[in-house]
């Protein structure tokens, strides 16, 4: 009789055809110290991290600390159960109202998790008449929340209006609601979804919602940080923004925001919700302040995309390929994954820490050395960065050799 796990051999042959003997394992990384929201030591090496997603470098806000300490001490460690058996603690809905004020929605649920509020909202809103219209590219939360759920699913292409417009209109007459699910910034590349030209098709016909995922662009874009929808100036055309607090705020945890009249009613319905502990009231308070610092944070906003830029610029200077532009998540493109692991083991070993993303799980096959930039990251650190990059390029033969100074990090 074949074992459980057996059909996951071909997988795991993979992973041993290319990840060899060595003990520098990308998908093991243990930091044995955070020494600040950009460095850590790992392998007792002083090392810039470049792949956390921290991306306003708030996990260290003194005033987020103080409001977690005091609430660890009032509150304890945890909620021990969720809030439709065990209750809402005064900071949950302290936090869900200033979710409703930052957003200018009338209603915020919070989660426990990001992957657990797109899972829990997108596995309800849809019944078995209806529709939900995804971009192919979006998150495996997306993934896994439109799975659960019992309308039909349709994927259309990547970034593409006018393919998502195409399949809208085969629906015209048929009964149902219309769901469409985009990302504001898609995580592996760093690309902006076309959301004025997405808005566009979904006013053409009737019965159709959108559902923006703002997890990579909540605190990057917009003048007060809420995301793509406003940066775009149409966050009343956005039906449902999900989002996430591990990104931008900091911590960790996720939500829904919406003007839907009968939001609340998801509350008893979305088993993601109901049967989910809630978040520890430390967690809880300190989101909330850092969320009134990413509103007031349009110095560090600047600041993540002169990073950003620089590194972008640095490494497309070099002549490594770049996914894309303007964007706090900047993906080099490497040949194959074998080419990647090689990589990411020359950058570690080098004392910098990028994400290693391979496909299947990456768009068009793309074998990717994924980093995310942060506002506190200093010139400096970046061009160390560069500099490291350049020299494992060069080493591994993807770049031609060049004169690189640096010192060493640490």
């Amino acid at each position: 009789m074949a074992d459980l796990l057996d059909r996951f051999a071909p997988l795991m042959a993979q992973r041993d055809a290319l990840l060899g003997d060595s003990d520098t394992n990308p998908f093991k990384v243990k930091m044995d110290q955070v020494l600040s929201q950009t460095e850590a030591m790992i392998a007792g090496r002083r090392t810039i991290l470049v792949g956390t997603n921290n991306y306003l470098g708030l996990t260290f806000a003194p005033e987020a600390l103080k409001a977690a300490h005091e609430a660890l001490e009032a509150c304890g460690t945890g909620t021990t159960g969720s809030r439709v058996a065990n209750g809402t603690y005064y900071g949950h809905k302290d936090l869900e109202d200033a979710l409703s004020e930052f957003f200018g929605k009338e209603h915020a649920m919070v989660f426990s998790t990001g992957f657990l509020a797109n899972l829990g909202i997108l596995s309800t809103l849809m019944g078995p008449e209806d529709y939900i219209l995804m971009d192919a590219d979006c998150h495996a939360s997306i993934y896994d929340g439109v799975r659960g759920s019992s309308a039909q699913i349709i994927r259309f292409r990547h970034n593409d209006a006018a393919d998502l417009d195409k399949r809208l209109a085969r629906l015209a007459d048929k009964p149902g609601n219309k769901l469409i699910v985009i990302e504001g910034i898609y995580s592996m590349l760093g690309d902006k979804a076309p959301l004025a030209e997405i808005v566009a098709v979904k006013k053409k016909y009737s019965g159709v919602y959108l559902l923006s995922d703002e997890a990579h662009s909540l605190g990057v874009l917009g003048k007060y940080g809420r995301g793509l929808p406003e940066e775009v100036g149409c966050e009343d055309d956005v039906d449902f923004i999900v989002g996430t607090f591990s990104k931008s705020v900091g911590t960790v945890g996720g939500f829904c925001v919406s003007n839907h009249p009968q939001f609340d009613i998801l509350r008893l319905v979305t088993r993601a919700y109901v049967f989910t502990a809630s978040l520890p009231p430390s967690v809880v308070a300190s989101a909330t302040v850092n969320l009134g610092l990413v509103k007031n944070g349009g110095a560090l906003r600047v600041r993540l995309m002169r990073n950003a830029q620089k590194l972008q610029m640095g490494l497309t200077a070099l002549g490594l390929k770049v996914a894309s532009e303007n964007s706090p998540v900047v993906a080099v493109v490497a040949p194959d994954p074998a080419i990647a692991i090689a990589f990411w083991r020359g950058l570690i070993e080098a004392g910098v820490y990028v994400n290693l993303a391979l496909p299947p799980a990456t768009p068009y096959g793309y074998s990717l050395l994924r980093a995310s930039l942060c506002a506190a990251h200093t010139e400096e650190q970046i061009d160390e960065v560069i500099a490291i990059f350049s020299e494992v390029a060069t080493k591994i033969g993807l770049i031609t050799p060049a004169k690189t100074k640096r010192t060493a990090v640490g």
